[in-house]
């Protein structure tokens, strides 16, 4: 049973330094047709009905990946999270019952150098790729402190009718972008249950107010 406590040490850490010894190589990039840029490129929408495809990201993450100066992508499946939920204490149950409503969890880390992030212009496309795509979006949090420092993290949730089938989070800080999306039957509540893990960062909630 090594390779249990070996897996779920990295993966509830907050921290994604433990992460790169279950690293996986990203998922080849869906890249925009030939003569279309990636911030004018309107993807597809998942199928009615099916569920999230966790190697799906918007093209622009590529454009910003081959500028990363650090990059790290892997994914966890079913089993991956179970045992993950597994290790956690029974005062954590809120945390231990959202993880086991998730299928899937896809995990993309950027680091840039001194300079930042070299194209803010990519990051906001890749924003408007899940604004096209339908996906709602709950709430963009500005967070002063604790582990996103002057940082902005959006949360749209995947809808199919009143259903919730998934979750994308984006997190930007000055250096460091940290894409992380979630599939399975869950609820704003559980994504907040869901921080500090898997990548995803303690955010401000400030309410999950919907966009209007």
């Amino acid at each position: 049973m090594k390779w249990f406590f070996w897996l779920g040490i990295p993966v509830l850490s907050a921290a994604i330094a433990g992460v790169p010894a279950i690293a996986q190589e990203a998922a080849p990039q869906q890249m925009p047709p030939q003569g279309n840029s990636a911030p004018d490129y309107i993807p597809p929408p998942p199928p009615a009905g099916g569920p999230v495809v966790l190697e799906w990201t918007p093209p622009a993450l590529a454009q910003l990946s081959a500028e990363a100066g650090v990059k790290s992508s892997f994914t966890l499946d079913r089993n991956m999270l179970a045992a993950a939920a597994g290790i956690l204490p029974d005062t954590d149950a809120p945390t231990r019952q959202a993880i086991n409503k998730i299928d899937g969890v896809s995990v993309h880390l950027l680091r840039f150098g001194a300079s930042g992030i070299p194209n803010e212009a990519a990051v906001n496309a890749i924003r408007a790729a899940y604004h096209l795509r339908g996906w709602k979006h709950l709430v963009t949090s500005t967070n002063s402190g604790g582990p996103v420092h002057n940082g902005t993290t959006d949360v749209w949730m995947v809808m199919d009718g009143i259903n919730v089938r998934g979750a994308v989070v984006l997190a930007e800080t000055p250096k460091s972008i940290t894409l992380v999306t979630v599939a399975g039957n869950l609820s704003p509540v559980d994504i907040l249950h869901l921080r500090g893990h898997f990548g995803i960062p303690r955010f401000d909630d400030n309410g999950m107010k919907a966009e209007r």
